[in-house]
């Protein structure tokens, strides 16, 4: 199915977003990540199911001041 993954047209195979991270090479990454505007914890990623044309966010934590 095609997402976009932070702004970026993405075919994927997955159709959970924990699947999707991981297919994306984010399996092990502390990231924070969001579906369609809306925030997904990470212990809601394996059930939060993705359909055709959702809007993935992935963004990693800075640090620094």
């Amino acid at each position: 199915m095609r997402i976009e993954v932070n702004g970026t047209p993405r075919d994927i195979a997955a159709t959970t977003l924990e699947a999707a991270l991981a297919e994306l090479g984010w399996a092990e990454a502390r990231v924070a990540t969001a579906l369609n505007g809306d925030f997904v914890p990470s212990s809601a990623r394996a059930a939060q199911m993705l359909r055709e044309g959702d809007r993935v966010e992935v963004l990693a934590p800075m640090q620094g001041g």
